[in-house]
């Protein structure tokens, strides 16, 4: 596997927008309420600077001329021939009855979305790789897939854990890339065409076609800023297609959100496991949380590229250096062969394994919330 280093902007200059958090180390306080936990930090501590300086902010809705191709960003080669042949062959796409048994187990515990200050971050499950988060005073959705089903994918066997109607305003949405279980149109076409919408290189055609008015669109270790939150795009092992002619031509990979006050979500969007976390992990010190994909792995010999497995996510997350864990990508839709039950109880046993505390595992249920406050917050939870 050869591994891609492109990395623009990393010589330019620090920004002057949001510092890095405050804190190298931190002692917490959990408080439940219902079904969202109130987790409280105290600070310890300076961070050590992004290495490299992070880009400048780019301005929103920019129109830029973007590469026709992004192959060269492949940190392996998409499946050949005898790899098609093989997965025609074997056929291992979906559970066995004994896999799917524990459909009805699936953790589903909807719940109003917290109230929150501008001053703390939550995160809302709504499932697979969508999210409420509440960041700096802004909403922002990632991935938003709100529909039943998807293409080419049986229907969800979790129902989503958020009615669309008691979203709060949407300030913002980061797509990650274009496969159809990230990118769904008829959930973005319930959005307000005016929402600020970060999307990866080569995107922004999609969305403007359908009449979005502020897409921003960002190469690897780019970022722009909205109302005071920083909003990078970093890199990835995966891909992209959506149609039969157009595969890597656009871009793919996570984001970084960072509050004006230090606090920082990563989002990894979809990937396999590689050398990019322990970059971003430098990059961008100080993460409070990671929203890590467990699920979609196996056939490993298909889909080691490109997803993770519990342990490789719990590994991404120590390289990144993030404080917690939010496991997403599972018991949702239907996408390979693992029992549905079986990310969630490797995830927990690696988390153990890595002698890492469990409170800081936010193993959520489909609906579930948790808020994250430094210790001087007065916000109100519901």
């Amino acid at each position: 596997m050869t591994q891609q280093t492109h990395e623009p902007g990393s010589t330019t200059t620090a920004p002057t927008t949001p510092a890095p958090p405050k804190t190298a180390a931190t002692a917490t306080a959990t408080t439940t309420t219902a079904t969202t936990t109130v987790t409280t930090i105290r600070e310890a501590g300076p961070w050590p600077p992004a290495s490299p300086p992070l880009a400048d902010p780019r301005p929103l809705g920019e129109l830029r001329v973007w590469p026709r191709t992004f192959h060269d960003r492949l940190t392996a080669p998409l499946p050949g021939l005898k790899a098609m042949a093989r997965f025609a062959r074997e056929g291992s796409v979906r559970p066995g009855r004994e896999g799917l048994a524990d459909v009805p187990r699936l953790p589903y515990e909807p719940g109003p979305l917290p109230r929150v200050a501008a001053d703390t971050v939550s995160v809302t499950w709504a499932g697979h790789a969508s999210w409420i988060v509440r960041i700096g005073g802004l909403t922002v959705l990632t991935d938003p897939v709100w529909s039943r089903r998807i293409l080419g994918t049986p229907a969800r066997v979790t129902p989503v854990g958020v009615p669309w109607e008691t979203l709060p305003r949407v300030d913002a949405v980061v797509v990650s890339h274009n496969h159809y279980d990230h990118l769904d149109a008829p959930t973005l076409r319930r959005l307000p065409r005016d929402a600020p919408v970060f999307v990866p290189a080569g995107l922004g055609r999609w969305f403007r076609r359908r009449r979005f008015t502020t897409v921003t669109e960002l190469d690897w270790w780019e970022a722009a800023e909205l109302s005071g939150v920083r909003f990078d795009f970093v890199p990835a092992h995966h891909w992209s297609k959506r149609t039969l002619i157009d595969t890597c031509h656009s871009l793919w990979g996570g984001w970084v959100l960072t509050a004006a006050d230090g606090g920082r979500v990563y989002f990894a969007g979809d990937t396999g496991y590689g050398d990019w976390f322990s970059r971003i992990g430098r990059r961008y010190p100080g993460i409070d949380l990671a929203l890590m994909p467990i699920g979609a792995y196996d056939p490993r010999w298909w889909l080691s590229d490109v997803h993770l497995d519990p342990e490789e996510a719990v590994r991404a997350t120590q390289d990144l250096g993030a404080r917690r864990m939010a496991p997403m990508h599972w018991g949702t839709f239907i996408l390979s062969a693992e029992p549905v039950l079986e990310p969630l109880t490797r995830v927990r046993a690696a988390w153990e394994r890595a002698e890492l505390a469990r409170e800081d595992l936010w193993d959520l249920p489909v609906g579930g919330s948790r808020i994250l406050e430094r210790a001087s917050s007065e916000s109100a939870v519901s």
